[in-house]
């Protein structure tokens, strides 16, 4: 029994020389996070303020803009397991490693799509709307070989199960980070511009090019920043086809179970983000406040994101993950029948973002151990492939958000630039706060039901994987 105890820990041991387990420097940290605070710094325009500027600035229609969105997300999520593929298909470059390059040249060209989907040209009611869709579609093309390779880096930087909580909480930080940044200087900044004599339609893709740039600068800290340890010992062999993509969906129950939670955390999320505009300026009366607000509840989110490390030590990752769910809930569900006051609602939706932000967080993680549950499963380790099927889920979120807020506002008798109806308020304050409530709970029910892959599960999975490559 002790010679069997001792045998284990030689192989723990060997395993962290082997692959590169051992505790993470603060810089690499920071910079993996701030991957995703460049990130933010060009998705998080088309989330906040894209609806805005079709229906206010561009001139379509909200159930046409709602069209928009849903078509070009569902052909984003339709590409992403083909982009994936190849770049799992694809070999190291030297000290490159095989994800950080793309993070280079993916920035610098989605920084130039992120400008093209705010410009707004001179054509007919057609034209404006065949620009739109041709624009969003190739810029979430472009979305796609940024993110899919950055996601991916997660997985291969290190297995160690505390490290990539993390990682995770960097990463959710640099969201926020990045989310609370553009809540509340684009639209001044907007204002500012539209004050001294520029149009909205200058106004917008100038601003825009602005944010762009930071979120250039913050991935070439992150590429110069980290390193990729992990390298794949079973590379793919199968040719790759969309038979070999459909097979790795399947048979990885784990990531079946995560993008269908995905679905309803993220929609909940995006919604919250693309309605908060219109609640400002129509149910209180000021979209100044937008600013104000955002500073506050997107502010109160790092709390989360500070205690997430902490929380998943104590409870693990699910039951973790289950009690942020249940905090927004809780919180959004009371807001929704208070009545509109800028006090209570920003209060309340300060404790629905701290939940919100702890799962968001955390299924950065999942995603890196159910790489390594496929890998452990099939005998190949396919990191791109598996995070592009995750962010599958997630582009279908952002489409099932961006058509809810459309179709949700023209429901309701939304009719921009002018006073609202008492209908259309209501509605407003549903698609806010009502919906993820539900869309939250339902997340919750999956999770708590369905998810198998545990932390000490996982532990065993890297130390079987480990013990292979030891033989």
């Amino acid at each position: 029994m002790v010679g069997t105890v001792a045998l284990k820990k030689s192989v723990e041991q060997e395993v962290l020389a082997v692959s590169g387990n051992e505790p993470l420097k603060l810089k690499e940290k920071v910079a993996y996070g701030m991957g995703d605070f460049g990130n933010g710094f060009m998705f998080d325009l088309g989330q906040l303020y894209l609806l805005k500027f079709f229906t206010d600035v561009a001139g379509i229609s909200a159930k046409y803009a709602a069209g928009i969105f849903l078509v070009s997300k569902l052909f984003a999520a339709f590409c992403d397991p083909i982009v994936g593929s190849s770049i799992d298909y694809r070999k190291n470059i030297g000290s490159r490693g095989k994800f950080r390059p793309y993070l280079i040249f993916g920035s610098l060209a989605l920084a130039i799509l992120t400008v093209f989907t705010f410009i707004s040209p001179n054509l007919s009611g057609t034209g404006k709307l065949i620009y739109a869709y041709a624009s969003y579609m190739i810029w979430g093309i472009g979305y796609s070989f940024l993110n899919i390779p950055y996601g991916s880096l997660g997985s291969v930087v290190t297995q160690n199960s505390e490290e990539r909580a993390k990682l995770a909480s960097f990463r959710q930080a640099g969201s926020l980070g990045a989310l609370f940044l553009t809540s509340i200087i684009v639209m001044p900044l907007i204002l500012f511009f539209t004050k001294h004599g520029a149009h909205d339609k200058l106004a917008y893709p100038l601003v825009m090019g602005m944010m762009s740039i930071v979120g250039i600068l913050a991935f070439i800290f992150c590429y110069r920043n980290t390193k990729e340890r992990v390298v794949a010992q079973h590379a793919p062999k199968e040719k790759l086809s969309a038979k070999v993509i459909v097979k790795t969906f399947i048979s990885n129950k784990p990531l079946l179970v995560l993008v269908l939670m995905t679905i309803f955390t993220i929609s909940a999320y995006n919604i919250k983000s693309a309605m908060l505009v219109y609640f400002a300026e129509y149910n209180l009366g000021n979209v100044s406040l937008m600013a104000y607000m955002n500073f506050i509840i997107i502010g109160s989110s790092f709390i989360g994101v500070l205690f997430l490390p902490k929380l998943v030590k104590l409870f693990g990752k699910k039951k973790t993950v289950m009690l942020g769910l249940g905090v927004s809930i809780i919180a959004d569900s009371i807001n929704f029948m208070m009545p509109p006051n800028v006090y209570i609602f920003t209060f309340l939706a300060s404790i629905a973002f701290i939940g919100i932000s702890i799962p968001n967080g955390i299924t950065w993680a999942l995603v890196s151990d159910i790489i390594d549950y496929g890998e452990w499963s099939s005998g190949e380790r396919k990191e791109a492939t598996t995070y592009s099927l995750f962010n599958f889920s997630r582009k279908l979120a952002q489409s099932l958000s961006g058509f809810l807020s459309g179709i949700g506002l023209a429901l309701v008798g939304y009719v921009p630039n002018v006073a609202q109806t008492s209908t259309a308020l209501l509605g407003i304050r549903g698609l806010l706060m009502l919906y993820p409530a539900v869309a939250l709970a339902i997340a919750m029910i999956i999770i708590g039901f369905m998810y198998k892959l545990t932390d000490k599960k996982h532990a065993e999975i890297i130390l079987e994987l480990q013990a292979k490559v030891l033989q």
